[in-house]
């Protein structure tokens, strides 16, 4: 009998189930996934009973082998209505046979004190679930979806040799993949027009994207092969989650970056710049699947008790981290090391997760745990070299209604010795977790709509020296964070990898002030929506056209509130630049269509909200966002032929600054910036 046993099984008959009540609760469809055999077999038995749309059990199992065709296990973990479903123990008995619908499983639970409850299962499917795949690329790209396993002479001597696909390494997780149509290539952009793609611009190509396809199964995937973001060749790759209604993924990757420059010397140059660019896909629709890095999985919002892997030799684990969960020097030593023992797979945690987790752990957003432990499991060194503060640009931490919040994190060396960190160390929001409580409310877990593939590079921070970085706090993918009015307290942990600790920060008290006319309440309505809260995050969308005459509205209407800064940035953003939008008028032929400046009205809207009020907009928006805006005006001025103008942008920049108090080290980049458009 060869036949794998392995897989879905499912039961739509209605059965009862013990309850404390007099009431039997009837299960309408149940599922049990054995898991014993076939690709990476964990020795595990999970399942699910749906009582109604909103009550399930959850259960999952430990397994020993009884027989040919029997398993008995110990149920350590129930999620969900758990008073419906007592049991602590199962045995299990498959009936194979060559024909599929002839197979199935009976499941025996028992509980002391409890009749047992047998139940039978008809076999379904090989796989756990079932996911969908789409890749598309730029003209100019050739993806690379399939890689030759033994391309590469650093490998390890038992890996089988073959052509492996970004399909069956997923399908070895458990998934049914199916791919929604062959890849297509979007044709390439015009001559002379800048082909680095914006944050605005990629995730404005996500939802046209998915705006297309609204019948598409839910767990589906699109990955878009670029050529550079407008970040630079340091970023090989972008994540983004709950694209449209239906929650779905998309992931850019970015072939002139990074991941295409092989190190000198290296053996094989072709083969490793194809190995990367397949590490690197895999790895960033890992994030879509909400798995953590390898060595990021202790804190935060786990489904089970998580220890880090920084030694996992697994796609989420970055090769130049191998194997302590930190980069030392360059990497190369350690990128050696761990593709030489790489076998392209998941770890055995990674895959637990991916087939037998509740489904309700993908969601964003739960925090409970921080309601009754706080920071409790977070690693604090009695003698940190680092102190982490989390502030405000103002005098106190209030908030006018509709203000979007933004925060600012400084880290600052406080011991008597220079410490190495990443240069992306307040950039990288999976490093940390930020926890936003709202009086009286639950505690919930920000997530930014957005996860980034970063090569860092370790700087020196010298003893009293600090490093600063803005935080985006309103609006993630779990929704609109801080919106009502009220008080919030705020508070950030930032993972370090080279000490395995973590640096916890202050917690941050801040009030959101009620509504001060009508206007303001009417219009608060359409501004807590998700396009607003992703055009503001992504500074712009020329997509999102509700979400834009949303802006335009509070712009108008509110001129005089702070808000108004927010909202004129974020359409100057979008106005200012060629905008590369993608066109599917012909979803087998998708192309770039490029949408030209709005001259004028950039003028216009940057204006508004960066030099009118500078005082007020830099309070609002932040120092460090305001001077980036501030900078991207003044170039955007540059590059329109209006040196002068952009002189004097800089000088009030300078001067705004200055009387804020901001850095001398800030003040002088400023200086070096004006005096180069004079040049």
């Amino acid at each position: 009998m060869d036949e794998l046993v392995s897989g879905l099984y499912e039961l739509s008959n209605e059965i009862n189930l013990p309850n404390p009540t007099p009431i039997l609760q009837p299960a309408s469809t149940q599922e049990l996934r054995l898991d014993v055999d076939g690709r990476y077999p964990l020795m595990r038995a999970s399942g699910t009973f749906f009582f109604s749309i909103a009550f399930r059990t959850h259960w999952i199992a430990n397994l020993t082998n009884t027989g040919l065709n029997s398993w008995t296990g110990d149920i350590w973990y129930k999620d969900g209505d758990t008073a419906s479903f007592p049991y602590t123990n199962l045995n299990i008995e498959v009936q194979r046979s060559p024909f599929p619908d002839q197979r199935s499983a009976t499941v025996t639970f028992s509980v002391a004190g409890v009749s047992n409850r047998a139940l039978t299962y008809k076999y379904k499917s090989p796989d756990f679930h079932a996911v969908e795949f789409e890749f598309d690329f730029e003209e100019s790209i050739t993806p690379l979806t399939e890689i030759d396993t033994h391309a590469h002479p650093n490998r390890p001597a038992t890996l089988l040799q073959e052509n492996l696909s970004i399909e069956t390494v997923y399908q070895r997780t458990g998934f049914a993949v199916t791919k929604s149509r062959e890849s297509a290539a979007i044709a390439g952009l015009p001559p002379g027009l800048e082909a680095r793609w914006s944050d605005n611009e990629m995730h404005d190509a996500m939802q046209i994207h998915w705006s297309r396809f609204a019948n598409r199964p839910q767990s589906s995937m699109w990955v878009l092969f670029a050529s550079i973001h407008e970040q630079g060749e340091s970023l090989g790759g972008i994540m983004f989650d709950d694209i449209g209604s239906n929650h779905r993924q998309g992931t850019a990757l970015f072939y002139n970056s990074f991941i295409s420059q092989p190190p000198t010397g290296d053996p094989a140059p072709t083969a490793w710049v194809n190995r990367m660019r397949f590490w690197t896909a895999v790895h960033e629709m890992g994030h879509a699947f909400n798995l953590a890095h390898s060595w990021q999985k202790a804190l935060g919002n786990f489904w089970i008790p998580l220890a880090n892997e920084p030694e996992a030799l697994s796609f989420m684990n970055y090769p130049y981290h191998y194997p302590r969960g930190e980069q030392q020097g360059n990497g190369r030593a350690q990128e050696l090391q761990f593709f030489s023992k790489f076998e392209y797979r998941f770890s055995d945690a990674e895959l637990l997760f991916m087939r037998h987790a509740p489904f309700r752990f993908v969601q964003q957003g739960n925090a409970d745990w921080f309601d009754n432990h706080a920071f409790e499991q977070a690693k604090v060194s009695l003698e940190p070299s680092l102190n982490l503060e989390l502030r405000v640009n103002r005098q106190q931490a209030l908030f006018e209604f509709l203000e979007p919040v933004v925060l600012e994190l400084k880290l600052t060396n406080i011991s008597s010795q220079p410490q190495l960190i990443s240069d992306k160390l307040l950039s990288e929001l999976d490093h940390m977790i930020v926890i936003i409580k709202k009086d009286s409310q639950p505690a919930r877990q920000f997530a930014s709509y957005a996860q980034y593939c970063w090569k860092t590079q370790l700087r020196v921070l010298m003893p009293g020296e600090s490093t600063y970085e803005s935080l985006f706090a309103s609006v993630g993918k779990g929704g609109w964070e801080i919106a009502e009015p009220g008080y919030y307290t705020i508070q950030v942990a930032l993972h370090q990898e080279d000490t395995e600790e973590d640096l916890v920060s202050n917690p941050l008290r801040l009030r959101i002030a009620p509504p001060q006319s009508y206007d303001e309440e009417f219009l608060a309505q359409d501004f807590f929506s998700e396009d607003v809260g992703r055009i503001l995050t992504f500074d712009g969308s020329q997509v999102l056209v509700k979400g834009n005459d949303t802006l335009r509205e509070v712009s108008t209407k509110l001129s005089d509130r702070a808000v108004a800064f927010h909202a004129e940035v974020a359409l100057a953003c979008a106005s200012a630049k060629e905008y590369k939008i993608l066109d599917l008028d012909d979803p087998n032929h998708p192309k770039i269509k490029v949408i030209s400046p709005h001259v004028e009205e950039a003028r216009q809207e940057f204006g508004a909200a960066l030099t009118d009020r500078p005082a007020m907009a830099a309070r609002s928006l932040g120092h460090i966002d305001y001077k980036d805006y501030v900078d991207r005006f003044s170039n955007w001025l540059h590059k329109q032929g209006d040196v002068q103008g952009a002189v004097d942008i800089q000088d009030k920049l300078l001067q705004t600054l200055s009387e804020r108090n901001v850095t001398n080290r800030v003040l002088d980049a400023i200086k070096a910036r004006r005096d180069a458009y004079k040049q």
